[in-house]
C-alpha cells in the first residue's frame, strides 16, 4: 500500500523563508544602496569646501596682488614725477648756466666798431639788433658768432644805412641759434646708441 504524503505545509513553509530572504537582502541593498548615495554626497561636499577653500584663499590672493600692484604703479608714478621735477630742475640751471655763458660769448664775439641796441629770444633762437660803422663790420661779427661754441648760424635779416654818424651808419638785424657745446657728439652718441639696439651693433 503506497504512503501518501502532503508537502503543501513544507512548500509554503520554504516560499516564506525565501520571501524572508529576499526582503532581507532587499533591506540590505536598499541600506547599502542609501549608505553609498550619502557616502557620494559627503564625498562631493568635501570636494565642494575644499575648492571654495581654494577659492577664497585664490581671492586672498589676488587681492594682495592687486593691492601690490597698486602700490608698485604709486611708486611708478612717484618716480615719475620725481624724475621730472629733477629734469625741470636740471633744465633750470643749464638754462642759468647757458646764460651766463651767453652774455659772456655776447661780449666777446662783438667785434670793434659794433654795438647792440636790443637782444630778444625766442626759445633757442635770438634776435640781435645792433648798429654797425660798416657792412665789414657786420660780416666780421658774423663770423665771429659761426665760430662761438654757444652760438650758431648767424642769419642776416635786415640791413639799413641810418646816416652820417661813422659809430652807427648802419643798423642791422640778425638771428643766431644758441647752442651748447659738444651738444651735437652727445646727439650723435645717443642716436649711435639707439640705433645700435640691444646687440650693440648696428
Amino acid at each position: 500500500m503506497a504512503a501518501n504524503i502532503n508537502l503543501l505545509p513544507w512548500r509554503a513553509k520554504r516560499r516564506k523563508q525565501r520571501e524572508r530572504e529576499f526582503y532581507t537582502l532587499l533591506g540590505f541593498a536598499a541600506i547599502l544602496g542609501v549608505l553609498l548615495v550619502l557616502a557620494g554626497i559627503f564625498f562631493y561636499n568635501a570636494r565642494i569646501d575644499h575648492q571654495k577653500a581654494r577659492n577664497t584663499y585664490l581671492t586672498r590672493q589676488i587681492e594682495a596682488l592687486n593691492e601690490q600692484i597698486k602700490e608698485i604703479e604709486q611708486l611708478e608714478e612717484r618716480r615719475r614725477q620725481l624724475i621730472a621735477r629733477k629734469e625741470v630742475i636740471e633744465k633750470l640751471q643749464a638754462d642759468r648756466t647757458r646764460m651766463v655763458h651767453l652774455f659772456d660769448e655776447l661780449v666777446r664775439t662783438i667785434p670793434e666798431g659794433v654795438r647792440l641796441t636790443a637782444i630778444k629770444q625766442a626759445g633757442p633762437q635770438l634776435t640781435l639788433e645792433g648798429l654797425a660803422e660798416s657792412h665789414s663790420r657786420v660780416s666780421m661779427y658774423m663770423r665771429s658768432l659761426e665760430d662761438s661754441d654757444w652760438l650758431t648760424s648767424p642769419d642776416l635779416n635786415i640791413i639799413d644805412a641810418k646816416g652820417e654818424d661813422q659809430r652807427s651808419r648802419f643798423a642791422f638785424t640778425l638771428r643766431v641759434q644758441m647752442t651748447t657745446p659738444g651738444a651735437s657728439e652727445k646727439k650723435e652718441e645717443a642716436d649711435t646708441f639707439a640705433s645700435a639696439g640691444p646687440g650693440g651693433s648696428p
